[in-house]
């Protein structure tokens, strides 16, 4: 009897970008040359206006609506809402709190979580309405399944399951006047990057693991995760971590892009500070974009 293959890694959904106001992130995110999509609702209070890219990966920076709605949904077992106000309460309104990554079975997930230890609550079922490109209001539905690891409580994980995909076309919304084409790699930190290891090797379903000076990486499905220490964020992103807190955290986002020659002239016109280490421009994490931004040639 041939033994069944084993499932591949997963891939990466989008990136959790809390933010104070939405006016402030689309803004911030135009300047950066990305196309943002309209503001759309969640049912439990928070609103997001997302930025789409080719690879089927999107950027969801978040803000919250209707606090009242807010808190009576964490009261009521919301792990989304309850995360996302314990981030807000301790890391402020802006950065970079969650990693989503895609899943057609968010209910295996959670068995799955919950039998490694790193289940961060119930899952999540909720629909939002979402504009088409041509002005079409249709309802998206989902389900998610949340892992964290009470070592790390500034950031957490889960799966995303649409639960109807809907036939729209993105296209224009996945037009970027930066020429990003997708997420490359996802960067966090931590002191100590291997205390972490087998909390991500479960959530991205990957066992292989590249332990490195600067830390360790491993290949979600579509791009890389990269864990650095204090060496690696100061020779990778150019910042110096002043603290000694422990536990992950997410902390840039390394984009592709199809424009790399015309970004600097690009940002100086847009007054955006940014370096170049490498062959890598670095935008540092500002209000209404959350997390560092480093931008590489596809």
């Amino acid at each position: 009897m041939t033994a069944s293959p084993p499932d591949p890694p997963r891939r990466i959904d989008h990136a959790v970008l809390p933010t104070a106001d939405l006016g402030v992130a689309r803004r911030r995110l135009t300047d950066l040359g990305f196309t943002v999509a309209p503001t759309a609702d969640h049912p439990f209070g928070t609103q997001n206006a997302c930025v789409y890219f080719a690879d089927d990966t999107y950027l969801e920076p978040l803000a919250v609506r209707q606090r009242e709605a807010c808190e009576e949904a964490a009261r009521t077992g919301n792990v989304f809402v309850q995360r996302d106000q314990a981030f807000r309460f301790r890391c402020g309104e802006d950065g970079f709190s969650a990693l989503a990554f895609a899943t057609e079975d968010a209910s295996a997930d959670h068995q799955r979580f919950l039998a490694a230890g790193i289940s961060a609550g119930n899952t999540l079922s909720f629909g939002r309405p979402y504009m088409t490109s041509g002005g079409e209001r249709v309802q998206a539905r989902f389900e998610l399944a949340f892992a964290a690891d009470l070592r790390a409580p500034d950031v957490f994980f889960f799966t995303c399951q649409r639960l109807n995909p809907l036939n729209v076309d993105r296209s224009v919304l996945e037009h970027h006047g930066n020429g990003v084409c997708g997420i490359r790699d996802v960067i966090l930190s931590e002191k100590n990057p291997s205390d972490f290891q087998y909390l991500l090797q479960d959530v991205v379903h990957q066992r292989e693991v590249t332990a490195h000076s600067f830390g360790l990486g491993m290949a979600a499905g579509n791009a890389g995760l990269s864990v650095l220490n204090a060496a690696g964020l100061r020779g990778f992103l150019g910042v110096e971590d002043e603290t000694e807190a422990r536990g992950l955290r997410l902390r840039g986002i390394v984009f592709a892009t199809e424009g790399f020659s015309s970004l600097e002239t690009r940002f100086r016109r847009a007054g955006i500070d940014f370096t170049s280490i490498g062959q890598r421009l670095v935008v540092p994490a500002a209000p209404g974009q959350g997390a560092a931004f480093l931008f590489e040639a596809a």
